[in-house]
């Protein structure tokens, strides 16, 4: 079985690529789905599309709109949603990503520094694992998708 986790929140560094990228390494059948990460193309995707609007409120209304159908689908499509939060920003919108996960019954995997703890305790109260590192995160994968533990044999592989 193909595991498709969604990635959701911070775009500002690369720990969409480092859990990626340790993914790979330990060999786990996974498909990873995340939101446009252009800042850029994110605010504007909706006036670019359907037209200009002169009140900010309604140009990012289009935007947040049409980053909706895509968000909502990759969730509700996900069998594992991991959100990241920054330390540079405040992802409002990876907040509304893990309501939107809970609210589904998804499996959320919150990540965050420990400084968030406290701003943070409702949303990593209906996260099934918080962690700290993208390296965690990989080893929470590596763990529930491939039933290895590092440092650890199962019963099969001793008996080989």
């Amino acid at each position: 079985m193909t595991w498709t986790v969604y990635l959701s929140g911070e775009i500002h560094t690369d720990w969409r690529e480092t859990i990626a990228a340790g993914a790979e390494a330990a060999g786990l059948d996974v498909r990873f789905a995340a939101p446009v990460t252009s800042h850029e193309a994110s605010d504007d995707c909706g006036v670019a599309i359907l037209g200009a609007e002169p009140d900010k409120f309604w140009h990012d209304n289009k935007g947040a709109k049409l980053n909706a159908i895509r968000t909502r689908t990759m969730i509700e499509g996900a069998d594992i949603v991991v959100v990241r939060f920054g330390d540079k920003y405040k992802q409002w919108n990876a907040a509304f990503d893990a309501g939107y996960a809970a609210a589904l019954g998804k499996p959320i995997v919150v990540l965050h520094p420990p400084e968030h703890q406290h701003a943070l305790k409702e949303v990593d109260a209906a996260a099934l694992a918080v962690a700290e590192t993208p390296e965690q995160v990989v080893a929470i994968l590596r763990y529930v998708i491939g039933g290895k533990l590092a440092g650890y044999t199962d019963a099969a592989e001793a008996a080989e």
